[in-house]
Order: C-alpha cells, then sequence, then structure tokens
C-alpha cells in the first residue's frame, strides 16, 4: 500500500466525503443520510446544493455545480458556487464543460474554472470534476493542467453519473502524475469496495467519493456495519 493509503478507519474517514447526489432524494432521505453520517463518524458530507442548508455537526459540507453534465455557463457555475457557500458550503466540486474539452478551447476550460475560483475563494476548496473515462490521455492531462492553472485544490474523476463510467486507477494514476503533490486527486464514481479505495489510494488519490461508506467500512475493518441509505453515486 502507498504512503497515501490510510492505516486505520480514522485515517479513511477522514479523506472520504460521503456522498447523496441522487436527483430524487427527498427531504426525509437527506435526514436519514445525515444521520448515517452522524453514525459513521464522517468528517464530510456531499449533497446537492438544492438540500443546503443543513446543520452540519461539526461537518464540512460539499456541493455541487454545474451538475451532472457541465454545460452550464460559466457565469451560472459561479453563481452557483457563491449561492452555495452562502447556504454554508465549504467545498464545491465543478463539472467541467466536456464541449469545450472536447473542442480544445483550453482558455475556455481555464477561463471557467478561474471564474468559479473567484467565487471559492480559500480557504474554501474547490473541486474540478473532469469526467475521466469520457476522455483521451491528453484531455486528462490537458483539463488537469487547467484546474490546476487556474487555482483548483483537487481535480476529480468523475459525477458517478456519466454513461462511461467512473473512476478508474489509470485515470487516477495519470491524474496525479500530472498535478503533482500540491493539488489532490479526487476519486469517485463506482467505488464500491475497499480493496477499490486500496486501489485508488495506491494510484495516488487523495481524497474518496463514497455513497456506500457503511458498507466499505464494514469491510476495511472486517466487522459488520449496518449499510447506509444507497445515493445512486
Amino acid at each position: 500500500m502507498s504512503q497515501n493509503a490510510p492505516v486505520s478507519t480514522a485515517d479513511l474517514l477522514s479523506i472520504t466525503d460521503h456522498t447523496l447526489l441522487a436527483a430524487d432524494a427527498t427531504a426525509e432521505r437527506v435526514d436519514e443520510f445525515l444521520a448515517d453520517a452522524r453514525r459513521l463518524g464522517v468528517r464530510r458530507v456531499c449533497l446537492s446544493p438544492s438540500v443546503l442548508p443543513v446543520e452540519k455537526h461539526g461537518r464540512e459540507i460539499v456541493t455541487v455545480v454545474g451538475f451532472p453534465s457541465g454545460a452550464h455557463a460559466g457565469v451560472v457555475k459561479a453563481f452557483e458556487a457563491t449561492h452555495a457557500v452562502a447556504c454554508g458550503a465549504d467545498e464545491i466540486d465543478m463539472v467541467v464543460n466536456a464541449g469545450l474539452v472536447k473542442a480544445a478551447d483550453w482558455a475556455g476550460v481555464r477561463a471557467e474554472i478561474a471564474a468559479v475560483r473567484a467565487a471559492v475563494p480559500a480557504p474554501l476548496i474547490l473541486k474540478v470534476i473532469i469526467e475521466s473515462a469520457s476522455l483521451s490521455d491528453a484531455e486528462i492531462v490537458a483539463t488537469c493542467e487547467m484546474a490546476r492553472d487556474a487555482g483548483a485544490d483537487f481535480v476529480k474523476t468523475s459525477t458517478g453519473f456519466h454513461p462511461a463510467g467512473g473512476a478508474s486507477v489509470h485515470a487516477v494514476s495519470l491524474m496525479a502524475r500530472t498535478v503533482g503533490p500540491a493539488v489532490g486527486v479526487k476519486a469517485s464514481g463506482g467505488i464500491r469496495t475497499a480493496q477499490a479505495v486500496r486501489d485508488m489510494l495506491d494510484a495516488g488519490a487523495t481524497r474518496l467519493g463514497l455513497s456506500g461508506t457503511a458498507a466499505i467500512l464494514a469491510e476495511w475493518e472486517g466487522a459488520a456495519v449496518p449499510e447506509a441509505t444507497d445515493s445512486g453515486y
């Protein structure tokens, strides 16, 4: 296991964004999810912006903008981010515009990320979701470079909703090599086992987006933990 891999449950929880981004999540389901978060002891929860604000109970709040397609105008993403921060978000995960990426409009990609960065000033955290499964290696590298240069704190593999798929070891490794140690890598999308977590950490992930957190913790610890409500993430 690499130096990134946690050696305890507490370490794992410290780098996990416990996630509920299902579009049909009701207020009751959100309440159940937050109760699960308290029981599990996670440090962060990731929720849709429409359900904010929520009681933090000592946790940090992550939310998404331009989600899930990324095909929103940059000014709209920046407004979403400003509103989310006003509603208590500590971290913003923005979806990159895939059309700009596929057109190799790197100035456009960078400008959009920079606009959201301006709406999310430090010490707030900005992550850029690139949908790595839908990109070539060259596109992954260039998009990560634009995110790094625009001041993002993390690059993130996926929304978990793209038909091309979620996180892969190859993408995480390539992203980590591209951005270097100053920028984190969040692996998300389809990570459902403790072994998958270990693989992502070994590849260079420094943050995880998980919906099946309880099941993974149970496998990690080798003990039974009741499963949390599935988020579809």
